[in-house]
């Protein structure tokens, strides 16, 4: 680029030197400052466009590192987006995953909130029996302490099985032979029990006639006919005293089973003395 500046000043220098005699000192003065400024603005529009190259130079060079940066980060997102998806994969799984083990857990701890309840219940019911039985064990208790010189002597039998207390009297302590109406003797050993009975609140009392299973003759036969008769008309007497002496008559009932339900064997006498009873029977409310 100089040299063809300083070519073009020095073919002016020349026109002006043929042009001879017309061109003056003055001029020839003022051209050399004009071709010497032109020179120094050439020279500085030079240095300006090579700064400008350079500038040129450098913003391609950043441009092509931003390039690369913008394609690096890119490839970078594109990776970044993977993997967020991927993750979001994994997360829906272990959300999904998650949902299912709380909702099995809610299930788990609503059973076992149902078992408890029930458990509870069920101990409530327990409890509840606990105290029946220990009531009845009470009676039970009470009934053989008090009736204990009949039971020595056989005469009384005190049984306590599966909620049911049964006390068997034998007919010879309530009864004359071949009698229904209890006797003296009979309403002593009775009120003893009595006593006993009041405190039983919560059961029902059965008291059952039992007999051997000779057949009545004679005059007996024309009041009883059979044993049927007999075992109910002592089941009924003594329910009725039992009534009077001031036990509940919702809680009492009198059933005859006659010679139908032997406790022994009826072939001797020793068995048929057995079977002759008033059972009192403490049973569960139904």
């Amino acid at each position: 680029m100089k040299k063809i500046i300083l070519s073009v000043t020095c073919i002016f220098i020349l026109a002006l030197f043929c042009s001879g005699c017309l061109v003056t000192e003055g001029k020839y003065v003022k051209k050399v400052q004009e071709a010497d400024s032109l020179a120094k603005e050439t020279d500085r529009l030079t240095k300006e466009l090579a700064a400008l190259n350079d500038r040129y130079k450098a913003l391609t060079d950043e441009n092509n590192s931003l390039k690369e940066q913008i394609k690096k980060l890119t490839g970078d997102m594109a990776n970044v987006t993977g993997q967020r998806d991927e993750l979001d994969k994994v997360l829906k799984l272990k959300t999904d995953d998650l949902s299912k083990a709380i909702s099995e857990s809610r299930k788990k701890v609503a059973d076992l909130e149902a078992e408890n309840t029930k458990l509870k219940e069920n101990v409530a019911q327990l409890q509840v029996k606990s105290k029946e039985v220990e009531k009845q064990s009470n009676t039970f208790q009470e009934l053989v302490q008090e009736m204990k010189g009949e039971i020595a002597q056989g005469q009384i039998a005190i049984t306590e099985l599966k909620g049911k207390l049964t006390m068997d009297v034998v007919d010879k302590i309530l009864f004359a032979s071949g009698e229904s109406a209890v006797k003296k003797e009979g309403l002593a050993v009775l009120k003893r029990v009595v006593e006993i009975l009041k405190n039983v609140q919560d059961k029902n009392i059965r008291v059952e006639g039992h007999t051997d299973n000779i057949q009545i003759t004679s005059r007996l036969a024309k009041v009883y006919p059979t044993n049927w008769e007999l075992s109910a008309a002592r089941a009924i007497n003594v329910t009725k005293y039992l009534q009077q002496q001031g036990i509940d008559a919702k809680i009492l009932s009198a059933t005859a089973f006659g010679e139908f339900q032997p406790l022994a064997d009826n072939s001797t006498q020793e068995g048929r003395a057995k079977n002759r009873r008033i059972a009192i029977i403490l049973l569960p409310k139904e």
